[in-house]
Parts: structure tokens; sequence; C-alpha cells
């Protein structure tokens, strides 16, 4: 009885607290490893940047982060769905919170740049930072999806090296580019 009573007290913070952890523990990293990446690509292509461009480079990535996460809500909602039904609110809150990892992946690098004057950094220097930043949070991305899987240590060091030669595959372009 005193069971049933406690779980009675306590039944609508411990249902949301059930519910957090269960989207916690559903969490799929897929969006922070391609946010990462797509971050790395805007810092490799923007070789040209106006009068302002360190804000100019902020604002690139996150609302490119911000239009990648719409077409990825807008695919899963009408890509395989629509054919099925259509999507209540309940379903567009989900698919539109299962893609923010893209534009969370895009944060640290924008808070890179935007930092960057403090750390002494002229624009070249704010632009290496933001690809160092996009491509260890590429890395860091993949290792955490691998662990929240159940990845041996073995597994996961070998999702790093792989995210870390892509990163490293885009920073060479970075350099053969030269910009």
């Amino acid at each position: 009885m005193t069971r049933t009573r406690s779980r009675t007290v306590a039944g609508p913070a411990t249902a949301r607290a059930e519910r957090r952890a269960e989207r916690r523990a559903q969490a799929d990293y897929t969006g922070g490893v391609y946010g990462s990446m797509l971050a790395a690509s805007v810092v490799i292509g923007a070789g040209s940047l106006g009068s302002f461009p360190r804000t100019e480079l902020v604002l690139l990535l996150l609302l490119t982060g911000v239009v990648f996460w719409i077409a990825h809500v807008h695919a899963q909602l009408f890509g395989a769905r629509l054919a099925q039904q259509a999507p209540d609110r309940r379903v567009v809150l989900r698919a539109c919170r299962e893609e923010w990892p893209i534009v969370k992946a895009a944060v640290p690098p924008a808070t890179a740049v935007a930092v960057s004057p403090l750390l002494g950094l002229d624009v070249r220097g704010a632009l290496w930072l933001a690809l160092s930043v996009a491509v260890a949070g590429q890395v860091g991305w993949s290792v955490a999806a691998a662990r929240r899987a159940g990845a041996t240590p073995r597994l996961m060091a070998a999702t790093a090296a792989v995210n870390l030669l892509l990163g490293l595959l885009i920073i060479s372009f970075k350099i053969v580019l030269k910009h």
C-alpha cells in the first residue's frame, strides 16, 4: 500500500523523470556526428567572408545547422510517415527533438569563433579553431553513440579513429583549397 501511495504522491514528477531517462536511453547521436561534419564543411567553405567575418561565420554555422535540421525533420515526417498517415503534433515534436543534435553540433564551433578574439586569434586562427572543435565534436558524438549502444572499448576506439580520419580528410580539403 505504501508503495502505491508513494507512486501516487510522486506520480507526475516520477513519470517525467522516467520519460527523460527513456529518451536518453533511446538517444540517437547520428545527428550530432552529421551536424559536426556539416559544421566542419561550413568552415571549409567559408573562405571569403565579408566585413564582419566572425559574426558571419557564427551565423553561417548556426543557420546552416537550422536549415539542415528543418530538412531532416521534413524528410523524416514526410518521407516515410506521410505514406501511412498525416503526422500529428506529437509526431512532429518527436521528429524535431530527434533531429535537434544537428543544430546542437553547430554550437561549439560557432562558440569557438565567437570567443576567438578573447584567445587572441585572428580570423584565420578562428577558422582553424572552429574546424578543430567541429572535428572533435564529430569524434565525441560517435564515441558517445558507440558507448550508448554498448560497444566494446575496441569498437569505440575504432569509431573514434574512423571519425577522426574523416575529420582529417575534411581538414586536408581546407589545406588543399588554401582558404
